[in-house]
């Protein structure tokens, strides 16, 4: 796994996005309040990106990831390129690297690996951003932790209770939620927790925060008194041939009206999409009033508008 180093604390813009840790709590708090000017009036932003060019690298299948950044960067006065496929199938990645810096101004990447990622902004030279590895959703936990301030305006002491796999999605999560004075309780069956060295970051980081981390096998537990109850697939690409026997164990952490019972009143859901109907979450939680899918979904746009604004102005 590679090193979380953050960056420096005053550092006037990150350099990259290959995890969540590129943007200081200072940054983070920053692109909170830059979402919502951008959300607020789209025209103010409209030639921010003029004459910028970016590459997009899809090396997994993207609905909402493909979408929300090619808009964005247009939206913003930008232009893009989306290339489809292993990013290093027909030369090394250095060389594509290389190129792609000689052409444009910034690389987002959805790949299978962290190492992908890193060894994109090792050669490059421009920004890159981490669009999903096996690691990290570092984009989609933006877009979350703006949808909860939206949604309740001050996080610190609010519980959020993911229940699942402790996957990409879990681990960008612990380490937002962390920076933000968060109570983050991640439930998942034994053997399928977050990876602990990105626990104990995330550990260390709720000390200075004065958030809570809690790491469980019940998800009754985890759930009780959230003021949000997150889910997502419990096979992700690349799991596809586990998906049978991780339906069986997965079972008991369905999000189903019994479970998001638990939590407090108003508390809402969350699902990084796609889903699995009638597997990790039921479809009575996900449509319901208290389903926020489509907001995280359409925050995505405006988060990862800010993150451009930040890396590139």
């Amino acid at each position: 796994m590679a090193a979380l180093s953050p960056q420096p604390l005053l550092s006037p813009r990150p350099v990259n996005f290959r995890h969540d840790l590129d943007l200081s709590t200072e940054q983070l708090h920053s692109l909170l309040e830059l979402s919502h000017q951008v959300k607020q009036s789209r025209q103010r932003f409209a030639s921010a990106l003029k004459g910028r060019y970016l590459s997009l690298l899809f090396e997994k299948p993207s609905l909402r990831t493909r979408a929300t950044f090619e808009l964005a960067i247009k939206q913003l006065g930008g232009d893009c390129f989306t290339q489809t496929g292993l990013i290093a199938e027909r030369e090394p990645l250095k060389d594509v690297a290389r190129n792609l810096a000689r052409w444009t101004d910034a690389i987002v990447a959805r790949t299978f690996t962290q190492e992908t990622i890193e060894d994109l902004a090792k050669w490059s030279g421009i920004p890159v951003i981490n669009a999903l590895s096996d690691l990290y959703h570092p984009c989609q936990a933006l877009a979350d932790i703006f949808t909860l301030e939206e949604h309740f305006g001050g996080l610190r002491g609010r519980k959020l209770a993911f229940v699942g796999d402790g996957n990409n999605v879990a681990h960008s999560l612990l380490l937002c939620g962390a920076r933000l004075g968060m109570h983050v309780a991640v439930a998942t069956p034994d053997g399928y927790g977050p990876k602990p060295e990105i626990v104990k970051e995330a550990e260390r980081l709720a000390e200075e925060s004065g958030a809570q981390i809690e790491i469980a096998t019940d998800p009754c537990a985890a759930v009780r008194g959230a003021d949000a109850v997150y889910t997502d697939v419990w096979a992700s690409m690349g799991q596809e041939a586990e998906a049978e026997r991780r339906n069986r164990i997965f079972a008991p952490f369905q999000v189903n009206e019994s479970l998001f019972s638990q939590a407090r009143p108003g508390a809402v859901f969350m699902h990084c999409l796609p889903a699995k109907r009638g597997l990790e979450v039921t479809d009575a939680v996900i449509e319901s009033s208290q389903s926020v899918v489509l907001d995280q979904a359409e925050n995505r746009l405006h988060t990862q508008k800010a993150l451009l604004l930040m890396l590139l102005q």
